[in-house]
């Protein structure tokens, strides 16, 4: 009688993973220095850990190294780095003072990135990889963030009226915004059908070294404007489509085979 098949180890692979730490150390970072009233540091982490965790899958991909453990650890990380973090960061800095209302904001916030992070689990094989279902917590967490970056910025080097230095109330609606739009069903745009191995028209590189001369010339400001954008550009998309009688299609073909 032949010994029972040795169960197939799973594999952990150093490089992504390595990556996907550092995303989850900018996360702990962040909310270090939002506990030490360090926002403008704090914010800065969390756009930090978006260029990491946009990173690691590539990696991943690229030197064909992923994993389902290393799937998990991203999801893990990614709670932290644009869940937890963003939550706590604008709660110390703005939401603190309105009582209940402030923690509720931050926790609608935590709830929604939680809820999106687990439904984009189980739906990662029949969604339409053109399109993410509802607003992703990377660019959920720089919106919060970004808004936080721009008014230190702002209050540091520039003059405010005192018509504008009260946010509060914008604050705890954008956050409540974020956290809505996470686990709503708007199709926003994935970038994923790019491909960066495929040769394109100059123009793309005009625009890039447009964008990024742009954004060294005030970073909070330009950083701001570019994911508010991308963070209503959904809900222009799907209204545009339904004012032309077009039908917006998340999941792909081989969930319609499967009904």
């Amino acid at each position: 009688m032949q010994p029972p098949k040795a169960r197939r180890r799973q594999s952990i692979y150093l490089l992504p993973n390595l990556f996907t730490t550092a995303c989850l150390f900018s996360g702990f970072y962040a909310i270090v220095m939002a506990m030490n009233s360090q926002f403008t540091q704090a914010a800065v982490a969390i756009f930090v850990a978006m260029v990491l965790d946009s990173l690691d899958g590539r990696v991943a991909r690229l030197t064909n190294t992923t994993s389902d453990f290393g799937a998990n650890y991203d999801s893990l990380a990614d709670m932290v780095s644009f869940g937890v973090a963003p939550a706590l960061i604008v709660y110390e800095w703005a939401l603190q003072g309105m009582g209940k209302l402030g923690w509720l904001a931050a926790f609608i916030y935590v709830a929604g990135a939680a809820l999106r992070l687990a439904r984009f689990n189980t739906n990662a094989s029949v969604i339409d990889k053109r399109f993410f279902q509802g607003l992703p917590s990377p660019a959920a967490a720089a919106l919060v963030a970004g808004l936080v970056w721009l008014v230190t910025d702002l209050r540091e080097t520039r003059f405010m009226t005192q018509a504008v230095a009260d946010l509060r109330w914008l604050v705890w609606g954008l956050t409540v915004y974020a956290g809505v739009t996470m686990v709503s069903s708007v199709p926003f745009y994935s970038f994923k059908d790019i491909n960066l191995r495929r040769s394109v028209p100059f123009i793309f590189i005009a625009i890039g070294a447009l964008l990024l001369v742009l954004i060294s010339q005030d970073p909070p400001t330009m950083l701001f404007l570019l994911v508010s954008a991308y963070g209503v550009s959904g809900y222009a998309v799907y209204l545009w489509q339904k004012s032309h009688g077009a039908k917006v299609v998340l999941f792909a073909e081989a969930e319609k085979k499967d009904l």
